[in-house]
């Protein structure tokens, strides 16, 4: 586990107080802790969201153009 020293501003620091409180957390690190893995289940990773699969899976979908020679036909000097 990492350990870090962060400085926080009052409102922040009652924030995280009232957190360790309403959740009977043992320090402000769990309250931290806690406030970050909440905000990972709202946000969630791009890549796991209901939309994004759905985007993915119609890009699937699409015609596609067969390139055998990428540089060739784009006329790259490789």
């Amino acid at each position: 586990m990492v350990q870090a020293l962060v400085k926080l501003d009052g409102n922040i620091n009652r924030v995280l107080n009232i957190v360790k409180a309403k959740y009977n957390l043992k320090d402000k690190g769990e309250a931290i802790e806690f406030v970050v893995n909440r905000y990972i289940e709202l946000e969630g990773e791009p890549e796991l969201r209901p939309e994004f699969i759905e985007k993915i899976e119609k890009i699937k979908k699409e015609k596609s153009i067969r390139v055998d020679d990428f540089a060739k036909r784009y006329k790259l000097d490789v």
